[in-house]
């Protein structure tokens, strides 16, 4: 019974949210429609299509997974840092759609 417990928590937390800005939420609307989420650090292509197919019920035809690196930011004098993280760009079969409330 933990083992699925864990796994259940495992699956909930490999997509940590939508990011949505400007070039992300013009590809949904696109021929090609397309979503932009920040995933767990150890996630891969697999785990991110599982995990789409599992919470939006629509099968991805293409997963990238990208780093995008932390950067140094000053501050009122003072160093500091932004932190990175990873992105999966989820890629659909035209027609379909993610809504993203």
């Amino acid at each position: 019974m933990a083992t699925d417990v864990k796994q259940l928590n495992k699956e909930l937390v490999i997509l940590r949210q939508p990011r949505v800005t400007e070039k992300s939420t013009d590809g949904a609307s696109a021929k090609r429609p397309h979503y932009t989420f920040v995933v767990a650090p150890a996630a891969n292509k697999l785990m991110v299509r599982q995990a789409i197919v599992k919470q939006y019920k629509v099968t991805p035809t293409k997963v990238n997974i990208s780093v995008v690196k932390g950067k140094k930011v000053f501050t009122r004098g003072r160093v500091g840092a932004r932190p990175g993280f990873k992105k999966a760009t989820v890629y659909l079969k035209p027609g379909d759609k993610i809504e993203i409330v």
